[in-house]
């Protein structure tokens, strides 16, 4: 039986669509939007018209027709904290993302326009893996504030999506299995998969972690708190220093990885130093994570765009492989994990999740 789904990724100023029939990508497109345009807009649910309105004349343009759909899937957005998996799209997620209750992101239309498509013909809409999955131990939650905790946001639909490939590979189920998956993009997430569950994984977001190619990741606190109050820093100043101008930009001016690569295959001491700290904190994040399971470690995923880099995966290699064996899975694919998750649904090979 073929099951075709219509995959919606929306982000800042684009919105990616994709038409899937069972695993097979039939159609891809990416629509993108004035930025003008786009900031003229109060706040995000105020493009939903716009958005849908430009993503059925793609799909007209491209001679795709809605009747012939089963479903629509849509990225999840900044939902309350749940736990992993496909959820339906129904009237208590789309309030709660309507009300904005954890934050503006361009990912909260993704279910909304996706559940309005999907009922012009009656079909079942879903969102996979929002950025809000949070399964994490309560151990792992606690700081030395108790004023402060974890919050786990991280990139859960790549995580998720190569943890199941991983699965597959190894010839087990996801279930069964204790991974730590290194998701290596702008920002890096690492996350202790045991079980199936993300048990821990750095805050990807808040300064948690390591340095990605945009963001500080985990900083000493005596001289950040002594630079927040010494009145040359205004509080957008400092948040741009953790997420934006941090990291590999704020050494390199730049986070373009391939820029990087050829800075260094061209003699650039300075550039080949920085990017071994990143890849020297990257591995040490996974040697923590490796504590958690205790040293039961089936296998280290690492995925991302960063995972392109083969200088990159020889330096997190080799202070890590000595934990388990690595498996690489360079880049992520999205719009591929969205439909997957529907397919699964749809095949009933993994039970539909109500968001309550």
């Amino acid at each position: 039986m073929t099951n075709t789904i219509l995959a919606i990724n929306p982000g800042s100023t684009s919105t990616k669509i994709a038409v899937y029939e069972n695993e097979k990508n039939t159609f891809k497109h990416t629509i993108k939007h004035d930025a003008n345009l786009i900031q003229s807009f109060p706040n995000i649910i105020s493009q939903f018209d716009f958005r849908k309105k430009a993503i059925l004349d793609a799909l007209n343009e491209a001679n795709i027709s809605l009747a012939s759909l089963s479903a629509v899937v849509g990225r999840g957005g900044m939902l309350k904290p749940i736990e992993g998996g496909t959820y339906a799209v129904n009237e208590a997620m789309i309030d709660y993302i309507k009300k904005a209750t954890r934050g503006e992101h361009a990912s909260n239309l993704g279910c909304v326009i996706a559940h309005s498509i999907a009922s012009m013909y009656h079909l079942p809409s879903f969102i996979v893996d929002p950025v809000a999955v949070d399964e994490m131990d309560d151990i792992a939650r606690y700081t030395g504030m108790p004023e402060i905790k974890r919050d786990s946001l991280f990139h859960a639909l790549n995580q998720k999506a190569v943890a199941l490939k991983a699965a597959k590979d190894l010839n087990k189920a996801y279930t069964d299995l204790n991974l730590i998956v290194a998701h290596l993009g702008g920002g890096i997430s690492v996350g202790v998969h045991q079980k199936g569950r993300v048990i821990d994984v750095n805050n990807a977001l808040d300064g948690d972690g390591p340095m990605s190619p945009e963001r500080s990741g985990s900083v000493p606190l005596g001289p950040l708190y002594k630079m927040v109050f010494s009145g040359k820093y205004t509080l957008e100043e400092i948040k741009r220093k953790n997420y934006g101008n941090g990291g590999l930009v704020a050494y390199l001016g730049t986070n373009d990885g391939y820029e990087i690569e050829q800075r260094i295959k061209n003699g650039d001491a300075e550039a080949e130093f920085i990017f071994s700290v990143m890849c020297y904190q990257i591995a040490k994040e996974i040697g923590s994570c490796a504590t958690v399971l205790k040293g039961q470690v089936d296998a280290i995923i690492l995925t991302g765009g960063l995972a392109y880099d083969q200088l990159a995966i020889k330096l997190i290699k080799a202070r890590t492989s000595f934990i388990s064996k690595i498996l690489v899975y360079p880049g992520e694919d999205e719009m591929e994990a969205l439909a997957l998750g529907a397919l699964r649904v749809l095949r009933q090979e993994e039970k539909v999740k109500n968001y309550e």
